[in-house]
Protein backbone atom coordinates (compact mmCIF):
# COMPACT_ATOMS: atom_id res chain seq x y z
CA UNK A 1 0.00 0.00 0.00
CA UNK A 2 3.07 2.58 0.66
CA UNK A 3 4.49 1.58 -2.26
CA UNK A 4 1.61 2.68 -4.48
CA UNK A 5 1.24 5.90 -2.57
CA UNK A 6 5.20 6.65 -3.16
CA UNK A 7 4.48 5.64 -6.57
CA UNK A 8 1.85 8.04 -7.46
CA UNK A 9 4.23 10.83 -5.14
CA UNK A 10 7.14 9.89 -7.14
CA UNK A 11 8.64 12.65 -9.75
CA UNK A 12 11.29 11.09 -11.47
CA UNK A 13 9.60 9.80 -14.39
CA UNK A 14 8.31 13.22 -15.15
CA UNK A 15 11.02 15.37 -14.15
CA UNK A 16 12.57 17.00 -17.47
CA UNK A 17 16.40 16.23 -18.22
CA UNK A 18 19.05 18.58 -16.02
CA UNK A 19 19.93 20.95 -18.69
CA UNK A 20 16.98 21.46 -20.28
CA UNK A 21 15.24 22.97 -16.80
CA UNK A 22 18.27 24.85 -16.51
CA UNK A 23 18.27 26.61 -19.48
CA UNK A 24 14.88 27.24 -19.16
CA UNK A 25 14.87 29.43 -16.06
CA UNK A 26 18.76 30.99 -17.15
CA UNK A 27 16.57 32.26 -19.97
CA UNK A 28 13.54 33.39 -17.92
CA UNK A 29 15.98 35.48 -15.80
CA UNK A 30 16.55 37.99 -18.52
CA UNK A 31 15.45 41.21 -18.60
CA UNK A 32 15.93 43.26 -21.83
CA UNK A 33 14.04 43.50 -25.42
CA UNK A 34 10.60 41.73 -25.56
CA UNK A 35 10.54 40.67 -21.60
CA UNK A 36 10.81 44.23 -21.01
CA UNK A 37 8.47 45.65 -22.82
CA UNK A 38 5.77 42.74 -21.87
CA UNK A 39 6.74 43.23 -18.23
CA UNK A 40 5.70 47.19 -18.58
CA UNK A 41 2.82 46.57 -21.16
CA UNK A 42 1.90 44.42 -18.12
CA UNK A 43 2.33 46.84 -15.22
CA UNK A 44 -0.09 49.57 -17.19
CA UNK A 45 -2.63 46.98 -17.95
CA UNK A 46 -2.69 46.03 -13.89
CA UNK A 47 -2.84 49.32 -12.70
CA UNK A 48 -5.78 50.13 -15.16
CA UNK A 49 -7.46 47.05 -14.01
CA UNK A 50 -6.55 48.56 -10.20
CA UNK A 51 -7.75 51.76 -11.29
CA UNK A 52 -11.33 51.11 -12.69
CA UNK A 53 -11.60 47.68 -10.38
CA UNK A 54 -11.75 45.04 -12.75
CA UNK A 55 -10.53 42.52 -11.69
CA UNK A 56 -10.25 40.49 -15.12
CA UNK A 57 -8.49 43.18 -16.48
CA UNK A 58 -5.89 42.41 -13.37
CA UNK A 59 -6.14 39.07 -14.00
CA UNK A 60 -5.02 39.57 -17.76
CA UNK A 61 -2.09 41.36 -16.72
CA UNK A 62 -0.86 39.00 -13.77
CA UNK A 63 -1.07 36.83 -16.86
CA UNK A 64 1.19 38.36 -19.23
CA UNK A 65 3.51 39.53 -16.65
CA UNK A 66 7.21 37.47 -16.83
CA UNK A 67 8.06 38.36 -13.05
CA UNK A 68 7.93 34.60 -12.00
CA UNK A 69 11.36 34.56 -13.96
CA UNK A 70 13.72 36.15 -11.97
CA UNK A 71 12.58 35.00 -8.46
CA UNK A 72 12.57 31.43 -9.38
CA UNK A 73 16.01 32.27 -10.72
CA UNK A 74 17.15 33.22 -7.22
CA UNK A 75 15.97 29.79 -5.56
CA UNK A 76 16.64 27.67 -7.94
CA UNK A 77 20.44 29.27 -8.32
CA UNK A 78 20.66 29.43 -4.18
CA UNK A 79 19.88 25.82 -4.43
CA UNK A 80 22.42 24.82 -6.55
CA UNK A 81 24.95 27.59 -4.92
CA UNK A 82 25.41 29.34 -8.17
CA UNK A 83 26.29 32.60 -7.21
CA UNK A 84 27.03 33.90 -10.77
CA UNK A 85 23.19 32.83 -11.81
CA UNK A 86 22.27 34.51 -8.53
CA UNK A 87 24.00 37.89 -9.10
CA UNK A 88 22.16 37.55 -12.85
CA UNK A 89 19.02 36.79 -11.28
CA UNK A 90 19.11 39.73 -8.05
CA UNK A 91 20.54 42.42 -10.87
CA UNK A 92 17.53 42.04 -13.21
CA UNK A 93 14.95 41.14 -10.98
CA UNK A 94 15.53 44.78 -9.26
CA UNK A 95 15.54 46.28 -12.48
CA UNK A 96 12.04 44.73 -13.52
CA UNK A 97 10.90 46.28 -10.03
CA UNK A 98 12.46 49.82 -10.83
CA UNK A 99 10.69 49.57 -14.05
CA UNK A 100 8.10 48.70 -12.91
CA UNK A 101 7.53 51.13 -9.81
CA UNK A 102 8.35 53.86 -12.74
CA UNK A 103 5.91 52.80 -14.98
CA UNK A 104 2.95 52.57 -12.43
CA UNK A 105 3.55 55.59 -10.43
CA UNK A 106 3.55 57.79 -13.95
CA UNK A 107 0.49 55.96 -14.53
CA UNK A 108 -1.17 56.72 -11.47
CA UNK A 109 0.26 60.06 -11.85
CA UNK A 110 -1.49 61.22 -14.95
CA UNK A 111 -5.11 59.37 -14.10
CA UNK A 112 -7.56 61.56 -13.32
CA UNK A 113 -9.20 58.69 -11.02
CA UNK A 114 -7.63 58.44 -7.96
CA UNK A 115 -9.91 56.76 -6.28
CA UNK A 116 -8.76 53.76 -3.76
CA UNK A 117 -11.12 50.66 -4.83
CA UNK A 118 -11.33 47.44 -3.19
CA UNK A 119 -8.95 46.14 -5.62
CA UNK A 120 -6.35 48.46 -4.36
CA UNK A 121 -7.08 48.33 -0.99
CA UNK A 122 -6.62 44.46 -1.19
CA UNK A 123 -3.27 44.65 -1.85
CA UNK A 124 -2.38 47.01 1.24
CA UNK A 125 -3.16 44.61 3.79
CA UNK A 126 -1.03 40.89 3.96
CA UNK A 127 -0.82 38.23 6.25
CA UNK A 128 0.06 34.73 6.75
CA UNK A 129 -2.71 33.33 4.44
CA UNK A 130 -0.92 35.79 1.68
CA UNK A 131 2.21 33.71 2.81
CA UNK A 132 0.92 30.37 1.65
CA UNK A 133 -0.18 31.14 -0.83
CA UNK A 134 3.15 32.25 -2.56
CA UNK A 135 4.56 29.18 -0.91
CA UNK A 136 2.36 26.69 -2.14
CA UNK A 137 1.95 28.60 -5.40
CA UNK A 138 5.53 28.84 -5.85
CA UNK A 139 5.90 24.69 -5.12
CA UNK A 140 3.58 24.35 -8.06
CA UNK A 141 5.23 26.90 -10.44
CA UNK A 142 8.98 25.18 -9.96
CA UNK A 143 7.57 21.89 -10.23
CA UNK A 144 5.74 22.77 -13.27
CA UNK A 145 9.30 24.04 -15.20
CA UNK A 146 10.92 20.99 -13.78
CA UNK A 147 8.31 18.82 -15.31
CA UNK A 148 7.95 17.89 -18.77
CA UNK A 149 4.04 18.05 -18.59
CA UNK A 150 3.77 21.69 -17.89
CA UNK A 151 0.29 22.28 -18.94
CA UNK A 152 -1.53 25.33 -17.72
CA UNK A 153 0.18 25.23 -14.25
CA UNK A 154 2.44 28.34 -14.99
CA UNK A 155 -0.88 30.84 -16.28
CA UNK A 156 -2.46 29.88 -12.73
CA UNK A 157 0.95 30.47 -10.54
CA UNK A 158 1.02 33.73 -12.06
CA UNK A 159 -2.65 34.52 -10.83
CA UNK A 160 -2.73 32.65 -7.65
CA UNK A 161 0.54 34.77 -6.78
CA UNK A 162 0.02 38.04 -8.10
CA UNK A 163 2.98 39.56 -8.51
CA UNK A 164 2.07 42.83 -11.00
CA UNK A 165 -0.91 43.95 -8.38
CA UNK A 166 1.35 44.72 -5.35
CA UNK A 167 3.53 46.56 -7.38
CA UNK A 168 1.05 48.88 -8.77
CA UNK A 169 -0.32 49.83 -5.85
CA UNK A 170 2.73 50.78 -4.76
CA UNK A 171 3.18 53.07 -7.39
CA UNK A 172 -0.46 53.83 -6.91
CA UNK A 173 0.94 54.76 -3.13
CA UNK A 174 3.80 56.60 -4.50
CA UNK A 175 1.80 58.98 -7.21
CA UNK A 176 -0.40 59.82 -4.36
CA UNK A 177 1.94 60.42 -1.41
CA UNK A 178 0.33 57.93 0.67
CA UNK A 179 2.87 56.03 2.40
CA UNK A 180 0.34 53.53 3.99
CA UNK A 181 -0.39 52.15 0.43
CA UNK A 182 3.15 52.08 -0.99
CA UNK A 183 4.76 50.16 2.07
CA UNK A 184 1.62 47.61 2.55
CA UNK A 185 1.60 46.61 -0.90
CA UNK A 186 5.49 46.28 -0.87
CA UNK A 187 5.55 44.17 2.07
CA UNK A 188 3.24 41.73 0.04
CA UNK A 189 5.25 42.04 -2.82
CA UNK A 190 8.31 41.13 -0.85
CA UNK A 191 6.00 38.07 1.08
CA UNK A 192 5.51 36.72 -2.40
CA UNK A 193 9.05 37.47 -3.69
CA UNK A 194 10.55 35.58 -0.77
CA UNK A 195 8.25 32.51 -0.41
CA UNK A 196 8.15 31.68 -4.29
CA UNK A 197 12.20 31.54 -4.52
CA UNK A 198 11.93 29.53 -1.29
CA UNK A 199 9.56 27.46 -2.86
CA UNK A 200 12.28 27.16 -5.73
CA UNK A 201 14.81 26.19 -3.46
CA UNK A 202 12.63 23.30 -1.93
CA UNK A 203 11.59 21.93 -4.96
CA UNK A 204 15.46 22.39 -6.17
CA UNK A 205 17.10 20.22 -3.18
CA UNK A 206 13.98 17.82 -3.44
CA UNK A 207 14.46 16.63 -7.20
CA UNK A 208 18.49 16.88 -6.08
CA UNK A 209 19.93 19.24 -9.00
CA UNK A 210 23.42 19.22 -9.48
CA UNK A 211 25.14 21.71 -7.02
CA UNK A 212 26.95 24.31 -9.81
CA UNK A 213 29.69 25.82 -7.13
CA UNK A 214 31.80 23.45 -5.07
CA UNK A 215 30.86 25.00 -1.13
CA UNK A 216 32.21 24.09 2.02
CA UNK A 217 30.47 23.13 5.14
CA UNK A 218 30.92 27.35 6.57
CA UNK A 219 29.42 28.85 3.10
CA UNK A 220 26.09 26.32 3.54
CA UNK A 221 25.61 27.40 7.03
CA UNK A 222 25.94 30.62 6.09
CA UNK A 223 23.54 30.40 3.07
CA UNK A 224 20.92 28.53 5.29
CA UNK A 225 21.04 31.42 7.82
CA UNK A 226 20.55 33.98 5.41
CA UNK A 227 17.87 31.98 4.13
CA UNK A 228 16.26 31.51 7.78
CA UNK A 229 16.65 35.12 8.71
CA UNK A 230 15.11 36.52 6.05
CA UNK A 231 11.92 34.09 6.35
CA UNK A 232 11.36 34.54 9.73
CA UNK A 233 11.66 38.46 9.18
CA UNK A 234 8.76 38.03 6.73
CA UNK A 235 6.77 35.64 8.41
CA UNK A 236 6.48 37.49 11.73
CA UNK A 237 4.63 40.61 10.57
CA UNK A 238 2.46 38.22 8.70
CA UNK A 239 1.45 36.10 11.60
CA UNK A 240 0.59 39.46 13.31
CA UNK A 241 -1.24 40.81 10.47
CA UNK A 242 -3.00 37.40 10.17
CA UNK A 243 -4.33 37.43 13.69
CA UNK A 244 -5.62 40.60 13.11
CA UNK A 245 -7.40 39.88 10.15
CA UNK A 246 -8.72 36.95 11.70
CA UNK A 247 -10.31 39.32 14.53
CA UNK A 248 -11.64 41.67 12.15
CA UNK A 249 -13.58 38.50 10.50
CA UNK A 250 -14.55 37.29 13.71
CA UNK A 251 -15.94 40.74 15.05
CA UNK A 252 -17.46 40.93 11.35
CA UNK A 253 -19.67 37.76 11.65
CA UNK A 254 -20.49 38.31 15.55
CA UNK A 255 -21.54 41.61 15.08
CA UNK A 256 -23.76 40.94 12.05
CA UNK A 257 -25.50 37.90 14.43
CA UNK A 258 -26.06 40.93 17.36
CA UNK A 259 -27.57 43.41 14.90
CA UNK A 260 -29.70 40.19 13.23
CA UNK A 261 -31.13 39.45 17.00
CA UNK A 262 -32.24 43.28 18.27
CA UNK A 263 -33.54 44.22 14.40
CA UNK A 264 -37.18 44.26 16.22
CA UNK A 265 -37.08 45.48 19.58
CA UNK A 266 -39.81 46.12 21.91
CA UNK A 267 -41.67 48.08 19.73
CA UNK A 268 -38.81 49.49 17.42
CA UNK A 269 -37.45 48.01 14.40
CA UNK A 270 -33.88 48.50 13.20
CA UNK A 271 -33.40 50.99 10.00
CA UNK A 272 -29.33 51.15 10.06
CA UNK A 273 -26.26 49.81 11.12
CA UNK A 274 -22.60 50.55 10.76
CA UNK A 275 -19.74 48.22 11.86
CA UNK A 276 -16.38 49.05 11.90
CA UNK A 277 -14.08 46.29 13.17
CA UNK A 278 -11.06 49.18 12.84
CA UNK A 279 -12.98 50.74 15.97
CA UNK A 280 -14.35 47.87 17.62
CA UNK A 281 -18.15 49.75 17.31
CA UNK A 282 -21.37 49.04 15.64
CA UNK A 283 -23.84 52.36 15.28
CA UNK A 284 -27.56 51.00 15.49
CA UNK A 285 -30.47 53.21 14.12
CA UNK A 286 -34.20 52.72 15.29
CA UNK A 287 -37.61 53.43 14.23
CA UNK A 288 -40.61 52.91 16.01
CA UNK A 289 -41.47 54.02 20.00
CA UNK A 290 -38.78 56.15 21.89
CA UNK A 291 -36.49 54.10 23.55
CA UNK A 292 -35.47 54.78 27.12
CA UNK A 293 -32.03 54.65 28.68
CA UNK A 294 -33.09 51.14 30.16
CA UNK A 295 -33.93 50.02 26.81
CA UNK A 296 -30.80 51.21 25.15
CA UNK A 297 -28.56 49.38 27.95
CA UNK A 298 -30.49 45.94 28.26
CA UNK A 299 -29.74 46.17 24.00
CA UNK A 300 -26.00 46.89 24.66
CA UNK A 301 -25.67 44.15 27.47
CA UNK A 302 -27.34 41.60 24.68
CA UNK A 303 -23.89 42.80 22.55
CA UNK A 304 -21.86 40.43 25.61
CA UNK A 305 -24.15 37.23 24.25
CA UNK A 306 -22.35 37.46 21.28
CA UNK A 307 -18.65 37.86 22.38
CA UNK A 308 -18.44 41.23 21.84
CA UNK A 309 -17.60 42.40 25.28
CA UNK A 310 -15.80 45.28 24.33
CA UNK A 311 -16.99 46.72 21.67
CA UNK A 312 -18.80 50.22 21.87
CA UNK A 313 -22.15 49.85 21.10
CA UNK A 314 -23.83 53.50 19.76
CA UNK A 315 -27.69 53.52 19.60
CA UNK A 316 -29.51 56.39 17.96
CA UNK A 317 -33.06 57.20 17.64
CA UNK A 318 -34.03 57.52 13.85
CA UNK A 319 -38.12 57.83 13.93
CA UNK A 320 -40.05 57.81 16.94
CA UNK A 321 -44.00 57.69 16.35
CA UNK A 322 -44.15 59.90 19.52
CA UNK A 323 -42.46 62.34 17.50
CA UNK A 324 -43.93 61.62 14.57
CA UNK A 325 -47.43 62.29 16.16
CA UNK A 326 -46.07 65.44 17.43
CA UNK A 327 -45.01 66.74 14.86
CA UNK A 328 -47.85 66.11 12.88
CA UNK A 329 -49.87 67.84 15.31
CA UNK A 330 -47.57 70.75 15.13
CA UNK A 331 -48.00 71.06 11.15
CA UNK A 332 -51.48 70.12 11.23
CA UNK A 333 -51.63 74.03 13.67
CA UNK A 334 -48.95 75.44 11.19
CA UNK A 335 -51.67 74.73 8.21
CA UNK A 336 -54.40 76.43 10.20
CA UNK A 337 -52.01 79.43 10.73
CA UNK A 338 -51.13 79.78 7.47
CA UNK A 339 -54.43 79.27 5.92
CA UNK A 340 -56.28 82.46 8.46
CA UNK A 341 -53.56 84.65 7.31
CA UNK A 342 -54.25 83.58 3.59
CA UNK A 343 -57.81 84.26 3.99
CA UNK A 344 -56.92 87.51 6.37
CA UNK A 345 -54.56 88.36 2.70
CA UNK A 346 -57.75 88.08 0.75
CA UNK A 347 -60.00 90.19 2.85
CA UNK A 348 -57.60 93.10 2.97
CA UNK A 349 -56.95 92.11 -0.48
CA UNK A 350 -60.59 92.91 -1.64
CA UNK A 351 -60.98 95.83 0.56
CA UNK A 352 -58.13 97.67 -1.22
CA UNK A 353 -59.55 96.57 -4.98
CA UNK A 354 -63.34 98.17 -3.43
CA UNK A 355 -61.29 101.15 -2.40
CA UNK A 356 -59.75 101.44 -5.57
CA UNK A 357 -63.24 100.57 -7.63
CA UNK A 358 -65.14 103.64 -5.68
CA UNK A 359 -62.21 106.13 -6.72
CA UNK A 360 -62.29 104.60 -10.11
CA UNK A 361 -66.48 104.92 -9.88
CA UNK A 362 -66.45 108.68 -8.48
CA UNK A 363 -64.02 109.74 -11.80
CA UNK A 364 -66.74 107.70 -14.28
CA UNK A 365 -69.90 109.46 -12.88
CA UNK A 366 -68.27 112.95 -13.03
CA UNK A 367 -67.82 112.23 -16.44
CA UNK A 368 -71.34 110.82 -17.09
CA UNK A 369 -73.07 113.65 -15.11
CA UNK A 370 -71.36 116.22 -16.99
CA UNK A 371 -72.56 115.30 -20.20
CA UNK A 372 -76.06 115.59 -18.64
CA UNK A 373 -74.70 119.06 -17.22
CA UNK A 374 -72.32 120.88 -17.62
CA UNK A 375 -72.53 123.50 -14.80
CA UNK A 376 -71.12 120.32 -12.58
CA UNK A 377 -67.21 120.81 -12.20
CA UNK A 378 -66.80 118.37 -9.27
CA UNK A 379 -68.22 115.21 -7.52
CA UNK A 380 -67.19 112.81 -4.79
CA UNK A 381 -68.68 109.08 -4.25
CA UNK A 382 -68.54 107.33 -1.23
CA UNK A 383 -70.81 103.98 0.51
CA UNK A 384 -71.88 103.80 3.97
CA UNK A 385 -74.19 101.88 6.40
CA UNK A 386 -76.26 103.28 8.46
CA UNK A 387 -77.62 101.50 11.35
CA UNK A 388 -81.29 101.64 13.06
CA UNK A 389 -82.17 100.50 16.56
CA UNK A 390 -84.87 98.02 15.13
CA UNK A 391 -83.72 94.40 14.18
CA UNK A 392 -81.79 93.98 11.01
CA UNK A 393 -81.75 97.95 10.94
CA UNK A 394 -79.30 99.23 8.37
CA UNK A 395 -79.42 100.47 5.01
CA UNK A 396 -76.37 100.58 2.53
CA UNK A 397 -76.21 104.75 1.16
CA UNK A 398 -74.47 105.35 -1.67
CA UNK A 399 -73.27 108.92 -0.54
CA UNK A 400 -72.30 111.45 -3.93
CA UNK A 401 -71.24 115.46 -2.95
CA UNK A 402 -71.56 117.62 -6.52
CA UNK A 403 -69.72 120.87 -7.07
CA UNK A 404 -72.01 123.42 -9.49
CA UNK A 405 -70.90 126.08 -11.08
CA UNK A 406 -74.79 127.78 -11.09
CA UNK A 407 -77.44 127.16 -9.17
CA UNK A 408 -79.68 124.43 -10.43
CA UNK A 409 -83.79 124.23 -10.23
CA UNK A 410 -85.46 121.23 -8.51
CA UNK A 411 -86.54 119.24 -11.52
CA UNK A 412 -82.60 119.15 -12.49
CA UNK A 413 -81.96 118.26 -8.76
CA UNK A 414 -84.83 115.60 -8.71
CA UNK A 415 -83.67 114.65 -12.36
CA UNK A 416 -79.61 114.03 -11.04
CA UNK A 417 -81.29 112.00 -8.26
CA UNK A 418 -83.36 109.35 -10.18
CA UNK A 419 -80.40 109.30 -12.75
CA UNK A 420 -77.95 108.41 -9.87
CA UNK A 421 -80.29 105.81 -8.24
CA UNK A 422 -80.54 104.29 -12.01
CA UNK A 423 -77.17 104.41 -12.50
CA UNK A 424 -75.99 103.04 -9.21
CA UNK A 425 -78.99 100.52 -9.20
CA UNK A 426 -79.50 101.60 -5.41
CA UNK A 427 -82.98 102.86 -3.86
CA UNK A 428 -80.85 105.41 -1.00
CA UNK A 429 -78.69 108.04 -2.50
CA UNK A 430 -77.63 110.75 -0.40
CA UNK A 431 -76.97 113.71 -2.99
CA UNK A 432 -75.29 117.05 -1.41
CA UNK A 433 -74.80 119.84 -3.92
CA UNK A 434 -72.49 122.11 -3.28
CA UNK A 435 -72.81 125.82 -5.04
CA UNK A 436 -69.53 127.68 -6.41
CA UNK A 437 -69.84 130.89 -7.38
Amino acid sequence: MLRKILHYLNLDSETEKYDKIHAAIEKEIIFKGTNLWILIFAIIVASVGLNMNSTAVIIGAMLISPLMGPINGMGYSIATYNFPLLGKAVKNFSFAVIASLLASTAYFGISPISTAHSELLARTSPSIYDVMIALFGGLAGILAISSKQKGNVIPGVAIATALMPPLCTAGYGLATAQLSFFFGAIFLFTINTVFIAFSSVIISQILKFPIRTLVDAAQKKRVNTWISAIIIITVIPSFYFGYGLVQKERFIENAAKFTSNVSLFQGNYLLRYDIKPSERSISLIYGGSSLTEAQKELIQAKAKDFNLDDAEVIIKQGLSFIDMKSEISEKEKLKGEINRLTQLIIELQQKQDSLNNLRQLGKQLLSEIKTLYPQINSSSYSETTIYRDEKNGSTKVSIVSLSSSKRLSSSDKTKIDNWFKARLNADSVLIFLNVQK
